[in-house]
C-alpha cells in the first residue's frame, strides 16, 4: 500500500506520546511542578500531534469529527473516542502534579490504561483488515503495545525497563515481518478465488480493469522491491533497537539518553514506513500485482 507520511507521522508520534504517558500515569517518573510540566509537554506534543498528522490524509480533514459517531462497529471511532479521552483524564492529572505537586493515583491509572487502550484501537484498524493478510494477525497489536511502551519507557527515562522492552519489540517486529512475508500466500486468496470461477479452469485477467491510473493504483497497489526492503529492515532495526540499547548500556548521560530517543523514533518510522510500503492489499490481484 501506499506508505502516506502523514500515517507514518501519526502511528511514529502517537504511539510513543502515548506510550509516555502510559508511565507518567503509573508515576514514573516520580515528578512535579515544571519537571512534570517538560515531560506532558513533551507528551502531549508527540500524542496530539500524530493524530493532527493523520487528518492530513483524510479526503476532507474539516469532517474528521463525524468519525467519533460509528464507535460501535468502527475501531477508527473508537481510536479517536480512546485518545480524546485519555488526553482529557491525563491532562486533569498533569494539573495535579504541575499546578499543586498532587500525584491523584486512580486518575493516573485510568488515564494510563486509556493510553494503551488509544494505540490497541489505532493497532486493530490495520489488524482487522482482511483484506491485507499480512496485518491481519494478533501479532499487529502485541508490536504496536510493545513499540509504544518501549518508547514511552525511553522519553520517561526508565532505563532498565526500557532496554527490556526494546529486546522484546525488536523480537516481535522480527517475528512480524517472518510471518508477514509468507502471509499472502498462505492466505489462499488468488483471482480464482476472488471470482469464485476456479472450478471451471484457471483464472485469468483478460484485460486490464482501467487503461489509465485510479484511486485504487495510486493507494493499494504500491510495490517495493525485496532488495530495497531488506536493507530498510536492517536501518529499522539498527536505528530503533540495536543503536539505543548499545547507548543505554553506556554510563548515562542525558545527551546519550536524548540521542537514544531520537535513534529509536527514526527507526520505527523506517518500520512504519515498510509497515504500509509491503502491505499487500487484495485488490492488487486484478492489477497483476502478484
Amino acid at each position: 500500500m501506499h506508505p502516506a507520511p502523514s500515517v507514518i507521522a501519526f502511528t511514529t508520534l502517537s504511539g510513543a506520546g502515548f506510550g509516555l504517558l502510559f508511565w507518567l500515569g503509573l508515576g514514573l517518573p516520580d515528578v512535579t511542578g515544571w519537571v512534570a510540566f517538560a515531560f506532558f509537554a513533551v507528551a502531549y506534543a508527540l500524542a496530539a500531534g500524530g493524530l493532527m498528522a493523520s487528518t492530513f490524509h483524510l479526503g476532507h480533514p474539516e469532517r474528521a469529527w463525524k468519525a467519533f459517531s460509528q464507535w460501535r462497529s468502527s475501531w477508527l471511532s473508537r481510536e479517536g473516542v480512546a485518545s480524546v479521552a485519555a488526553l482529557v483524564v491525563m491532562g486533569v492529572y498533569g494539573a495535579g502534579l504541575v499546578l499543586f505537586d498532587t500525584r491523584l493515583a486512580l486518575l493516573g491509572g485510568a488515564g494510563a490504561a486509556l493510553a494503551l487502550a488509544t494505540v490497541f484501537t489505532t493497532s486493530m484498524i490495520y489488524a482487522q483488515l482482511r483484506s491485507v493478510p499480512r496485518w491481519q494477525t494478533p501479532l499487529t497489536p502485541a508490536l504496536f503495545l510493545a513499540l509504544s511502551l518501549a518508547g514511552g519507557a525511553l522519553l520517561a527515562g526508565q532505563i532498565t525497563t526500557a532496554m527490556a522492552l526494546l529486546l522484546v519489540a525488536g523480537l516481535l517486529q522480527g517475528m512480524w515481518w517472518k510471518r508477514g512475508d509468507g502471509a499472502f500466500a498462505a492466505s489462499g486468496t488468488d483471482m480464482a478465488t476472488a471470482t469464485g470461477l476456479g472450478g471451471i479452469g484457471q483464472v485469468r485477467a483478460f484485460a486490464p480493469p482501467h487503461t489509465g491510473g485510479n484511486y485504487l493504483l495510486r493507494e493499494f497497489v504500491f510495490v517495493v522491491g525485496r532488495k530495497h526492503a531488506a536493507k530498510l529492515r536492517i536501518i529499522a532495526l539498527a536505528l530503533g533497537f540495536a543503536l539505543p540499547l548499545v547507548l543505554l548500556a553506556l554510563p548515562f548521560s542525558h545527551a546519550a539518553a536524548a540521542l537514544a530517543a531520537l535513534s529509536h523514533l527514526a527507526g520505527i518510522a523506517v518500520s512504519r514506513w515498510l509497515f504500509f510500503a509491503e502491505a499487500e492489499h487484495v485488490v492488487g490481484l486484478y492489477y497483476g500485482a502478484r
